[in-house]
């Protein structure tokens, strides 16, 4: 039996933040705001595996208060494979994409790829993960926000 799941997720690109995506923290003047360290890659991600699962959201398991202030969204999507494999389920695949127009992301794909397989305990070749601009289109073109989508297909164990 398979399951589909499908994550969003967009913040604003503000001076005196890391850019953190997909746990790998990139180089770069600006980075994400958010109450978390604004990790789209990784909400987007545990978001359609808690959408697959049919078990709400992101705010559903990880309110906005003072307990989660600043957290590491590693610690989401390490909630979100939990619950996966309580559910009986794993990753048959994942496909990420990421809306960002500076700096170019190419150089640290892989690693954004290597670090989720990592937390999810999958194989790479499940996970993949594309990058894209908005061609100077909406607040991402305009360098003012990042969004990231993602897909995952769980089947069960």
């Amino acid at each position: 039996m398979y399951r589909i799941g499908y994550g969003e997720d967009i913040h604003r690109l503000v001076r005196e933040r890391k850019l953190i995506l997909g746990g790998i923290v990139i180089p770069h003047e600006f980075g994400l705001l958010g109450h978390s360290d604004a990790d789209v890659v990784l909400h987007a991600l545990s978001e359609a595996i808690f959408g697959a699962l049919a078990a709400g959201d992101l705010g559903t398991h990880f309110p906005s208060d003072e307990a989660n202030k600043d957290l590491d969204s590693a610690i989401i999507l390490k909630k979100a494979d939990e619950l996966m494999r309580q559910e009986g389920y794993q990753i048959a695949n994942i496909d990420l994409s990421i809306a960002l127009e500076k700096p170019r992301l190419a150089p640290y794909i892989l690693m954004m790829r290597v670090n989720i397989a990592s937390i999810l305990s999958t194989d790479l070749k499940n996970i993949s993960i594309k990058a894209m601009t908005n061609e100077g289109l909406d607040a991402i073109g305009r360098q003012e926000a990042c969004r990231a989508t993602a897909v995952v297909l769980l089947r069960r164990k």
